[in-house]
């Protein structure tokens, strides 16, 4: 099947080439019984993919199920999935079928399979390998022929290397890999998958269709999405259903994302009006957004707030040497002009007044500036102090935290000398 017949048939919006190559390879692997490990953050639609491979399978006049095996308890999970004999376990009060045995012949969907217990995990091992399993509390064995497509949102690899994950299983499962990328490496599907779910819901709610001006636009395409699509069909919703007005602007649109978007808006005025520069760096920290503490918002805001001033310092001092070679002031401006940075109340204002530009000095600038900075630096150290502490030392742990790589904060701890 052509891959505009697959997006069509599967109500897929978008033409991102890694969403196009996932599609492709999905296509391709559909008519075998290889096993398939979907990888993608929680929200990409790793369960459209699995329903693609089933229904261009020869499995797809056979029964499909998909299986959360985070939402099911630790106790339970066996026999849902491999039933249980009467009297089992205490509740056990009559012969349960599990879902191997029912949908024997079709396709299973095992989402979150990061999750499974181990003792679940060696189960399924044998069923992929063997095809047999044996129901709890039984000593008979079963065969079933199901085809496994598992889905995951987190690095199956890393959780073998903590013995939270057999690696036997990790291997059996990953024989062809599909990885669905999350929304905000798709930049440019975002709009047309807004205004998708604008016309669903318009239609839903008996409404005119919801549009964004191109500065909204610009803004939504800049928000990480940390619920990917997901969460892009809630906001949608929200907007259809509370907004007043048809055309949506980028403030309006402001209030239907996370507070901290709407935080970072209220304060980026005062560091030069940089709107877009903010929210794109919450893009680059995307895994720590959508647990954000407010810490972690005022850390990133610093590293951008020492930025600006160091720019506007340097900046400065450049119209004071042009003023000192060029005698600029003398024929445009009165001796008593001055020149304040009001950036934030939490730093010391810039003045250079007309008495004493001339005699200003690279000494007084920097003067000002090692001021200006300090409470930055000491604010940076003591978040690095605290988050190395919570983690007891480990690095990695840290980093994460703050939002910077491993290798920038191996730096500030060496820069600060500050003792994990």
């Amino acid at each position: 099947m052509k891959l505009q017949s697959i997006k069509n048939k599967f109500d897929i919006i978008g033409n991102n080439p890694e969403l196009n190559h996932a599609l492709k390879i999905a296509s391709q692997v559909a008519n075998t019984d290889l096993n398939v490990l979907i990888n993608g953050e929680s929200g990409v639609g790793k369960e459209v993919f699995s329903q693609i491979i089933h229904h261009l399978s020869h499995r797809k006049h056979n029964s499909f199920i998909a299986v959360n095996c985070g939402a099911i308890p630790e106790g339970t999970i066996d026999s849902e999935l491999f039933g249980h004999e009467k009297g089992a376990f205490t509740s056990a009060t009559d012969q349960r079928k599990g879902y191997f045995e029912t949908v024997n012949g079709g396709t299973i969907f095992l989402d979150e399979i990061g999750e499974l217990p181990l003792g679940t995990q060696a189960r399924l091992l044998r069923v992929l390998e063997t095809g047999e399993y044996i129901r709890v509390g039984s000593s008979k064995v079963l065969k079933t022929d199901v085809r496994i497509v598992a889905a995951t949102n987190k690095d199956l690899l890393e959780l073998t290397k903590k013995n939270k994950f057999r690696e036997d299983l990790y291997y059996r499962l990953n024989t062809i890999p599909i990885i669905v990328p999350p929304l905000r490496e798709r930049k440019e599907d975002i709009p047309l998958l807004f205004k998708k779910f604008a016309g669903d819901f318009a239609e839903k709610y008996n409404a005119n269709p919801i549009q964004l001006t191109g500065e909204a636009e610009e803004v939504l395409k800049q928000y990480p999405f940390p619920g990917n699509v997901r969460e892009l069909k809630n906001i949608t919703e929200k907007i259809s259903v509370l907004s007043t007005s048809p055309l949506i602007n980028a403030d309006e649109l402001l209030e239907f994302l996370p507070k901290e978007v709407r935080d970072a808006k209220r304060l980026l005025p005062a560091i030069g009006n940089k709107d877009r520069h903010l929210i794109s760096s919450f893009t680059e920290h995307h895994d720590q957004f959508g647990h954000s503490t407010e810490r972690e918002l005022l850390y990133k805001i610093l590293f951008d707030l020492r930025t600006d001033m160091h720019e506007l310092k340097q900046m400065m001092l450049q119209v004071l040497q042009n003023a000192n070679s060029s005698n600029f002031y003398n024929s445009d401006f009165p001796k008593s002009t001055s020149y304040t940075s009001d950036v934030n109340k939490d730093f010391s204002p810039l003045v250079i007044s007309g008495a004493n530009q001339e005699d200003a000095t690279h000494e007084d600038i920097e003067e000002i500036e090692e001021e200006e900075s300090l409470s930055l630096v000491d604010k940076e150290k003591e978040l690095i102090a605290k988050a190395l502490k919570k983690h007891k030392g480990k690095r990695k742990d840290a980093a994460e935290e703050l939002g910077i790589s491993e290798r920038t904060l191996y730096r500030k701890i060496k820069e600060y000398d500050i003792k994990d």
